[in-house]
């Protein structure tokens, strides 16, 4: 097959259109034009032509990771599972993550670290953050040591206890209401229970 056209693209920097003879045209990155030393005027037999393609394929996704991290930050497996989605190769999606988690781009430990920060900062405890760290693919080796950064919780839930809360907590259905509330949003019961005690003694001794 041989080679009619190579010539950047208008549309998308660093990206190259090689058109062939039957008409088609390859969308290649400047690494598949320099590896393969493409030209017009080149011969490419069935292999060479599969072997652009797959390089060409694999760059592409190598790009579209490197824009998707670049919006935000993601697991390397939740990375993954995007590209998949997007209608990547499984292979090659695995292969642009590892390529990102070498050069540093993707880092699941101080990802796991940032999720940490960032729910507890939102009123969470750690049975949510957890959650949450298994939602977005962190793996699980790596959620007790980003939880070790988890501050002191007491004062949230007393916070949140005194936001909630509409009336006397000798009422049980308000302190049923209060701890399902904070349930859910991941603290245990002996967190919300020390919280109850704590909010009941104070507003006793306001009351004296």
């Amino acid at each position: 097959m041989e080679i009619m056209e190579v010539k950047p693209s208008q549309r998308k920097k660093g990206r190259f259109l090689v058109k062939l003879e039957d008409g088609n045209i390859l969308r290649v990155t400047e690494e598949e034009v320099l590896r393969f030393s493409l030209a017009a005027g080149m011969e490419l037999d069935d292999e060479s032509l599969e072997a652009l393609d797959e390089s060409a394929q694999r760059s592409a996704v190598r790009a579209a990771a490197a824009s998707m991290i670049g919006s935000r930050p993601l697991s390397k497996k939740e990375l993954t599972r995007r590209l998949v989605r997007k209608g990547a190769d499984e292979e090659d999606a695995g292969e642009a993550a590892d390529w990102l988690e070498d050069i540093g781009a993707v880092n699941d430990r101080e990802y796991a670290a940032m999720l940490v920060r960032h729910y507890a900062g939102k009123g969470y405890g750690r049975a949510r953050i957890r959650e949450e760290m298994y939602r977005r693919g962190v793996d699980r080796e790596l959620w007790d040591q980003a939880l070790e950064e988890l501050p002191d919780q007491s004062e949230t839930l007393d916070r949140l206890i005194q936001k909630k809360c509409r009336g006397d907590l000798s009422d049980r259905r308000e302190v049923r209401r209060v701890s399902d509330s904070l349930l859910r949003r991941g603290f245990s019961w002996s967190e919300v229970k020390d919280a109850l005690r704590r909010y009941t003694e104070l507003q006793e001794d306001e009351s004296c």
